[in-house]
């Protein structure tokens, strides 16, 4: 948000801009539903028989719960309604004092906003998490490895802007150009949560500063997202289940940049999963940091197997996320970027590729709250009324 003595339009755009995530978070969690559910619950509680029941204590969670998220709300509405008015108010009366306290206002109401957006849109188990995030050259040689350094700048500046670290912990350097590819930890409060939008594979579209006849190409890049485990978490790794080699670090252009071996690769194998760390200054730290990866993937490969198991328990088919083409950045003939899950777009290719992904992170969110509704409401509403309490409702009401 911008700073204070805005002009009136400004101000009015702020408005209208914050009534529509607004409108969007309503879509999500729904307030109607978890008053209907309050009053429900409300119901149950005055039946004389409830005491005694076994499922009170969870009850009485869930009604306080559902009684602080809608008092949040409906004081959002509220300071936005308030701001309304004082803003009319003051055009009318053209009134300066009045015109800042409305942008004091708006700044505070945005903050509590975000946090709200967080509470509803990052509630996932590990959103809160660092990222580990890895991208990966597709086919296209020079131009590929190149579009992975473009990224990588791309999230980095995105970090920065949010006060994350980023530490780039193992890379390989393209023969001319670029990176074959890059793994980096984000370290930062929900990293992981607005991380998890990027995975799958990003497109570009441009003249390629590679080719003499100035043709157009197209590169691909695999980004992978995963959640930094936490360490009491566990996660059985066996010491025979490991092959562990050392290596002297390797910079751009593939030259060996330390005289000692201080990288480090350990292979899993079971799984064949392969980790490589070398940008920590020890290869202590370089191992430590392989292993906290090596968890990190092994608890995501479990989580995958079980949620396949799920889909198909349940009859889904999931899309594969590695081959899922997420995102164009087109600079030419045209320039445009655009999410192909969401249909969000822009034609500001360069904010985009410095860093301004906010848009399309809370696109996404906003669109998976929205089809995982369902799953989103059994969390926060908890389980729907068991038959022993239906009945008593229907006996209550037939009373």
């Amino acid at each position: 948000m911008k700073g204070l003595n805005w002009q009136p339009a400004e101000i009015r755009t702020e408005l209208e801009r914050l009534a529509d995530r607004l409108s969007d978070l309503r879509g999500v969690f729904d307030p109607e539903a978890l008053r209907r559910r309050l009053q429900e619950i409300e119901k149950i509680t005055s039946q004389a028989h409830f005491w005694n029941s076994p499922e009170r204590h969870q009850l009485l969670k869930e009604r306080a719960r559902l009684a602080e998220t809608l008092s949040r709300w409906e004081a959002l509405l509220q300071k936005f309604e308030d701001l309304e008015v004082l803003f009319q108010l003051a055009l009318e009366e053209g009134a300066e004092e009045e015109l800042g306290e409305v942008q004091r206002g708006l700044r505070d109401l945005e903050k509590e906003l975000a946090e709200e957006e967080i509470r509803v849109l990052l509630a996932g188990g590990h959103d809160a998490s660092n990222a580990i995030l890895t991208i990966h050259a597709g086919a296209g040689g020079t131009e590929a490895q190149d579009w992975v350094e473009m990224l990588l700048r791309m999230y980095t500046r995105w970090a920065e802007r949010k006060g994350y670290r980023v530490r780039v912990v193992d890379l390989l350097a393209g023969e001319e150009a670029g990176l074959k590819y890059v793994t980096l930890v984000i370290e930062g409060p929900y990293a992981y949560g607005h991380l998890k939008a990027e995975r799958g594979v990003h497109r570009l579209v441009r003249i390629s500063p590679f080719d003499a006849s100035g043709r157009r190409h197209t590169s691909f890049a695999s980004v992978t997202v995963i959640p930094e485990i936490e360490e009491d978490i566990q996660i059985a790794i066996r010491p025979e289940d490991l092959r562990i080699e050392t290596m002297r670090a390797s910079g751009h252009g593939g030259q060996h940049v330390n005289k000692t071996e201080t990288a480090v690769r350990i292979t899993h194998l079971p799984t064949g999963i392969v980790v490589t760390c070398q940008n920590e200054r020890s290869q202590h730290l370089n191992k430590a940091m392989a292993l906290k990866i090596l968890k990190a993937r092994l608890y995501e490969l479990e989580r995958r197997k079980l949620e396949e198991k799920k889909a198909q328990l349940a009859g889904e088919k999931k899309e594969i996320a590695f081959g899922h083409q997420i995102r164009s950045y087109i600079l030419h003939p045209y320039r445009l970027v655009k999410d192909h899950r969401t249909g969000y777009e822009t034609g500001n290719v360069e904010a985009v590729l410095d860093g301004g992904i906010d848009p399309f992170i809370r696109a996404y969110l906003l669109s998976e709250a929205h089809r995982g509704k369902e799953d989103l409401s059994a969390k926060t509403l908890e389980k729907p009324l068991t038959t022993e309490q239906k009945t008593g409702l229907q006996t209550e009401a037939r009373a």
